[in-house]
């Protein structure tokens, strides 16, 4: 059988200051991070953003990587899919794909380009 592999990563922006949690042995943060991405049909290009929910976990010792969870940010998050479900108290059953970050760092930008940057500059005129 294969082993299926349960990860992601992605580069976006932090979308506001990440939300701390601290309990008696660790804390979380939360944070939305703005991803998007450029399709190209012909020769229209176009840009789709969404905003997905981060949350990391660390030992309440080791949270000095949550001070670059601040917006703006620009970021690349390693982590895996968590699914959960749950019940409200009207017995109405909920559930969601959690994306939990095991790994975030400063993303470095790329430059666009050369044939990208004259492309731009032809819709330009």
């Amino acid at each position: 059988m294969k082993k299926m592999e349960n990860s992601f990563v992605v580069s976006g922006f932090v979308g506001k200051d990440a939300s701390i949690h601290q309990f008696s042995t660790a804390s979380v943060a939360r944070f939305p991070l703005a991803i998007s991405r450029t399709e190209k049909s012909g020769e229209e290009t176009t840009r789709t953003s969404a905003f997905i929910n981060v949350e990391a976990w660390r030992k309440n010792e080791n949270t000095t990587s949550f001070d670059r969870l601040v917006k703006g940010a620009l970021l690349t998050v390693e982590g895996y899919f968590k699914p959960e479900e749950w019940q409200d108290a009207d017995g109405v059953k909920h559930n969601r794909v959690a994306f939990v970050a095991t790994r975030f760092y400063e993303a470095v930008e790329k430059e666009e380009t050369p044939a990208a940057q004259e492309k731009n500059s032809r819709k330009g005129k």
